[in-house]
């Protein structure tokens, strides 16, 4: 049986140069446009954020479950691509470096392609969004 664990809104007026706010937080954030010298964020930075927090979050319950420890970094790159003149689209990459454990590579990549079938965003994004997976070790 699923339960809700958590939800919120999100609000935005004047799309990728516009505002954006919360339906639990007080604050506002200004939008621009990827690559706009102007101070604020896109779409896409929120969504590589998220994607990373939550895949980082994903893994470590992935990790205690196969009875690894080590500290890990979880960079998420998304690309906003263009093809034409109207088809937008998105692809990206997940790429965990851990640190201060005993763990190789292929073990961490396997824990990395076990993880991408558990997170939420990863489960979101499957079929839709081309996402390149990769390890290292520190």
């Amino acid at each position: 049986m699923m339960s809700q664990i958590y939800q919120t809104t999100a609000s935005v007026s004047g799309a990728r140069t516009g505002t954006a706010t919360l339906s639990d937080d007080d604050k506002s954030y200004n939008m621009v446009a990827p690559g706009a010298k102007q101070e604020g964020n896109n779409p896409e930075q929120f969504f590589a954020m998220g994607y990373a927090a939550c895949f980082d979050g994903a893994l470590g319950l992935v990790k205690k479950s196969a009875d690894k420890s080590f500290d890990s970094r979880t960079e998420v790159t998304i690309e906003l691509n263009k093809e034409g003149d109207s088809n937008f689209f998105l692809t990206g990459a997940i790429h965990v470096v851990a640190s201060n454990g005993d763990i190789t590579e292929d073990e961490l990549l396997s824990l990395v392609e076990k993880t991408h079938t558990v997170c939420p965003y990863s489960k979101a994004v499957q079929g839709n969004i081309d996402m390149k997976l990769s390890a290292s070790v520190e």
